[in-house]
């Protein structure tokens, strides 16, 4: 079994997994009520400067103001002050971030009031608000078009030398003056016309942009990138990938359809899921979310990780548990720790988790032995996308790793701090239990009659499908040709309900 890509669309949310040999290895998620805006440009106004910060913030329209660091702004910079940061693959805008060597300060570059283009590069985290940056970068199938930026980059991911000069050659002929480019992974053997194609395309849609800047008025919207099924096609959906799924008749035409643009070679792996069963359910992908979600994680030996989160770090224990062994306690003690340094670096990618990491690995009396777990941590982690920096371990066990936030962490999208325990803990948001209810109902399987369906569950859950979600109910009784009845039952924890079938 290789690489399969699965995707799930319902009214209120589209969830994608991606599987290696059975195994979820990424997850994303995008909510209507919750859109992702990471690759959106905005024509922006500057709210406000700080130069002890050398940051500003500016309008572009949310809910919250935008982030923006001197580094991240590219007006006045000569060419000779910037630095190309590397030479990335498969970040959506974050791709190539180019940073300044030296430059004014941001006091002198920008005022108060004052309008600027700017692309959000990094989606707000908790509290914090979006964070964009003026060195705009527009993803293609082949391609990232960079217009502030001279440079042609190829992605690390491709390794042969040859292929390397080879698309470097080619994008020399045929690249835009004064522009950068970035050729992606999936570019490994196109021919020189497809990436000619991409580089028109990206051009006229650059240019679209500009058309949008210029007219009058800020903040306002000047160009969305695609939505989140067509962006994991656009990024993920190479020659390794086996099977892509989707189980939306709609989605599936319309997926097929762009795939037969770029890659027709490729529409024969894209398949519709019609089974009774849903697909998430059918991978194996649900119970890998609750596994997720919870605190303790177990390993097949016997053996467990606890996961706790903190406001300024998360930390991971290392626990023997049920795993004895069979020979010396030291021998016991670094299996154990071999097996969790993989699947701590599996949960730290699977959960999304950023920031400083520790892991409190079981003490270990050998040095060699301290290695083998560095070693192995150091190479599981060795496939993440995410920035990462691991120290060895300490003498009390420890390691330290620092791993960049690309997105928010799957425990705070999916939940929201505990008003049973305030804030020590964590529950499933109401709308997490309510799109859970949902799936349930869409399991049922329809009889020949008339069915009522009868779903207890927590006021604020009971309020909520009444409410804001009441059209989703309604949907629900068309295509399940049900009626269902909400009812209110205070003595039901918040993650707790009940369907009964009448």
């Amino acid at each position: 079994m290789g690489i399969e890509i699965a995707i799930t669309v319902a009214r209120e949310e589209t969830r994608v997994a991606v599987l290696d040999g059975g195994v979820v290895t990424d997850l994303f998620g995008d909510r209507a009520k919750h859109k992702d805006f990471v690759g959106n440009i905005y024509k922006g106004r500057v709210a406000k400067v700080l130069p002890g910060m050398q940051a500003a913030f500016v309008d572009i329209g949310l809910e919250k103001a935008a982030f923006m660091h001197v580094s991240d702004l590219s007006e006045d910079a000569e060419p000779g002050d910037m630095l190309v940061e590397a030479e990335e693959d498969e970040k959506d805008s974050d791709m190539l971030r180019p940073k300044r060597q030296s430059a004014k300060p941001i006091e002198q570059l920008l005022s108060e009031g004052q309008e600027l283009m700017v692309q959000i590069s990094k989606g707000p985290i908790g509290t914090k608000g979006s964070r964009v940056t003026t060195y705009v970068s527009l993803p293609g199938r082949y391609l990232v078009f960079m217009p502030n930026v001279e440079h042609i980059g190829v992605s690390r991911r491709i390794p042969r030398d040859e292929e390397r000069s080879r698309l470097k050659d080619i994008m020399r002929r045929v690249r835009r003056p004064g522009c950068g480019y970035i050729v992606r992974t999936v570019s490994e053997g196109v021919k020189e016309d497809e990436l000619k194609s991409d580089v028109d395309f990206l051009h006229v849609l650059w240019q679209d942009i500009l058309t949008n800047r210029d007219r009058p008025g800020a903040p306002a919207l000047l160009h969305t990138d695609l939505s989140l099924s067509f962006r994991v096609v656009r990024d993920l959906f190479g020659k390794k990938v086996d099977r892509l799924w989707i189980d939306s008749r709609e989605e599936y035409e319309a997926i097929r359809d762009f795939v037969q643009r770029f890659s027709p070679e490729q529409t024969s792996r894209i398949h519709f899921y019609d089974k009774e069963e849903t697909l998430f359910d059918h991978l194996g992908v649900e119970q890998e979310i609750a596994r997720a979600m919870s605190r303790k994680v177990w390993l097949k030996s016997g053996g467990y990780l606890v996961i706790d989160h903190t406001e300024a770090m998360t930390v991971i224990d290392v626990n023997t548990g049920r795993f004895v062994g069979k020979r010396d306690q030291e021998e016991t003690i670094l299996r154990n720790n071999l097996e969790a340094a993989k699947e701590v670096a599996y949960q730290l990618k699977l959960r999304g988790i950023g920031g400083i990491i520790i892991v409190d690995f079981i003490d270990m009396e050998r040095e060699k032995n301290r290695d083998k777990v560095y070693h192995a941590l150091v190479d599981a982690m060795a496939s993440d996308k995410a920035r990462t920096r691991i120290s060895r371990v300490s003498d009390l066990g420890l390691i330290e790793i620092s791993r960049e936030r690309v997105r928010e962490d799957l425990l705070r999208s999916l939940s929201e701090p505990c008003r049973y325990c305030e804030g020590r803990g964590y529950t499933k948001s109401p709308t997490t239990v309510a799109y859970e209810i949902f799936r349930e109902i869409r399991r049922i399987e329809p009889s020949g009659e008339h069915q009522r369906i009868v779903v207890g569950t927590h006021p604020t859950v009971a309020e909520l499908l009444q409410d804001e979600e009441r059209h989703g109910v309604e949907t629900l009784e068309r295509d399940c040709s049900a009626k269902i009845v909400v009812m209110s039952d205070s003595q039901l924890h918040l993650e707790q309900y009940d369907l009964v079938v009448m």
